[in-house]
């Protein structure tokens, strides 16, 4: 069953999400061949190439806990059995693990079965959509610490931007700057110039809405319009690319984007 997002599309179902973590574990996989795991991640300040290896696996294992328990409300333990190679030589192995860990899970999980999630969908799919787009991030972080061309499915991409939108209000817990995303009413508009993604967020008083930016919402201006490929917007929106790229065209309101990539760090 597919579910509409705030572009006013219908989501990528859940069993693509499942697909696609395992092909995005094995690009991620691809990238390490022969990498040297002390490699700086541009994408990450402070990581080496094997600090972001061992958080994607993990993410993927303590995801896939909580799809096997469908979990009905938070945790209140991150630790899982993380089973961690003795050696570099084992990573690669270890996450291409991970992965099967989480096609293990997805596999008996029932997406539209009820769920406790951060986000807004209460259903085991978030978590599938959740974990695909901490794979997908990350292997293009992967890549470009290797110095590889990194490529991104559009329509992924755009599936990306949406899932980043719509939960971004309920990540202040781990992402306390989204708190300081307040204004009277002025609104932003998020485009693809190369699929179908449209989303118009309006700031107000006590937090943020994302709308729609079809129908009624296309038809009035927004304060200030950032547009791009889908594949920049969704490097964009998770801070792998400036609002001043050259990949990305802004319109309007100059202030408005600028604060708004200020407090959005995910």
């Amino acid at each position: 069953m597919n579910t509409s997002g705030p572009s006013g599309r219908e989501t990528v179902p859940a069993a693509v999400h499942r697909d696609a973590v395992a092909a995005e574990t094995a690009r991620f996989v691809a990238a390490l061949d022969g990498a040297d795991l002390s490699l700086p991640v541009p994408g990450c300040p402070d990581w080496t190439l094997r600090d972001l290896v061992r958080h994607t696996g993990s993410v993927q294992r303590w995801f896939s806990v909580l799809l096997r328990q469908r979990v009905q409300e938070p945790p209140r333990s991150r630790e899982v059995e993380l089973e961690l190679p003795a050696d570099d030589h084992g990573w690669a192995d270890w996450l291409t693990a991970s992965a099967d860990r989480a096609a293990e899970a997805f596999a008996k999980a029932v997406p539209d079965a009820p769920m406790w999630a951060w986000g807004a969908d209460q259903h085991a799919r978030f978590w599938m959509r959740r974990m695909l787009f901490e794979t997908l991030v990350h292997r293009t972080d992967a890549e470009r610490a290797v110095g590889l061309r990194t490529e991104i499915d559009r329509v992924l991409a755009a599936d990306g931007v949406d899932e980043f939108l719509v939960n971004l209000p309920f990540a202040t817990s781990f992402a306390p700057g989204v708190a300081h995303l307040r204004g009277n009413g002025e609104t932003l508009r998020f485009r693809c110039t190369d699929t179908v993604g449209d989303w118009l967020v309006r700031l107000h008083p006590d937090g943020f809405e994302v709308a729609p930016g079809t129908g009624e919402a296309a038809a009035g201006p927004a304060d200030a319009v950032v547009q791009g490929a889908a594949a920049d917007l969704l490097l964009l929106v998770y801070g792998r690319l400036g609002h001043d790229a050259d990949a990305i065209e802004t319109a309007g309101d100059g202030e408005l984007p600028a604060r708004w990539f200020t407090h959005s760090a995910f």
